[in-house]
């Protein structure tokens, strides 16, 4: 049996993961016009942890956010330069981190930005799609968490 190019296809907006791919990037240009280019969404998912967790250790902040350890390395290297953070030298050369008063001082700014930004994401959604929407992201996040080259870990 001969195939044609349109038996194989799928319509490109019925794909999950360029769904995702899309609403990353959106997500992404959505972040930086309310809270501008001087901090990322991976920088703030770090700031936001070291807020909950102050002095966590590198390897286990890592594991929180799920990123790779030398991403986290080079993270917490810029937001050190920055002045936002301080990471102390700990047995068997890790590093606990934790927020510098300027950096609790950049976070609390960033506050109303960000609910701005979740009300832009979610204000075109009736209200039980809001909910359905996050619970949805949650359960796929945690089904495929072991699916990420940095899986997220916890307590």
């Amino acid at each position: 049996m001969k195939t044609t190019p349109s038996d194989l296809s799928i319509e490109l907006y019925e794909q999950p993961g360029h769904l995702i791919r899309r609403a990353h990037q959106i997500a992404v240009s959505m972040f930086h016009e309310e809270l501008g280019r001087d901090v990322t969404p991976v920088q703030y998912a770090v700031l936001r942890m070291l807020q909950d967790r102050p002095g966590i250790d590198q390897v286990t902040l890592a594991e929180r956010v799920g990123l790779d350890n030398s991403t986290t390395a080079d993270i917490a290297r810029r937001l050190e330069a920055k002045g936002w953070i301080v990471r102390e030298l700990l047995a068997r050369r890790q590093r606990s981190l934790s927020l510098t008063e300027e950096g609790t001082r950049v976070l609390a700014s960033f506050v109303s930005g960000i609910h701005r930004l979740n009300g832009r994401m979610l204000d075109s959604l009736a209200h039980d799609e809001r909910s359905d929407l996050i619970r949805l992201l949650q359960k796929f996040v945690h089904i495929h968490n072991d699916q990420s080259r940095a899986p997220v870990r916890s307590d």
